[in-house]
């Protein structure tokens, strides 16, 4: 069997990149949809979702850097094309979304996409003894698991 640099098996490192490739372009488009929503929020919480926006969009963000650094640290090539990441989100890009109500759900339904996707990850990673990968994982779902309780309870207005 053969071993990436890091000392992990090469083709479960390689099952796992492609995932964290298909994680990165969902956190890219989640990413950009919480900036639009930051920008163009018009309801009477604006200053108050403003913020969280902004907040969310910062963390999103450095998450995005992280999860490529660990490609690179697997001995692979992190995607960085916007074609690619359309192609391979899960999410799908909104568009003038402005309304309290769509943003919010918006974001709770972007971070249960993201919840879902790192938990197959962890799965992944937790075969490939690869600790470096499950404890970032795990660390992101903790925190946003929280996030999804928020959300969750400012949305018991949001219309379906």
């Amino acid at each position: 069997m053969s071993k990436t640099m890091i000392g992990l098996d090469t083709a479960k490192s390689e099952v796992l990149a492609t995932k964290l490739n298909e994680l990165l372009a969902t956190y890219q488009v989640f990413y950009t949809n919480v900036r639009g929503y930051h920008w163009n929020i018009k309801d009477v919480n604006f200053f108050e979702l403003h913020a969280k926006f902004e907040e969310i969009y910062t963390d999103l963000v450095e998450k995005v850097d992280e999860v490529a650094e660990r490609i690179l640290t697997l001995g692979y090539t992190p995607n960085n094309a916007f074609s690619q990441y359309l192609s391979h989100s899960r999410i799908k890009e909104e568009i003038a979304v402005s309304s309290a109500a769509a943003c919010l759900r918006g974001t709770l339904e972007g971070f249960k996409v993201l919840l879902t996707q790192q938990r197959e990850i962890l799965a992944l990673a937790g075969d490939a003894d690869d600790e470096g990968t499950a404890s970032q994982m795990s660390d992101y779902i903790k925190e946003q698991e929280k996030l999804v309780w928020m959300f969750q309870a400012a949305c018991q207005t949001c219309a379906n």
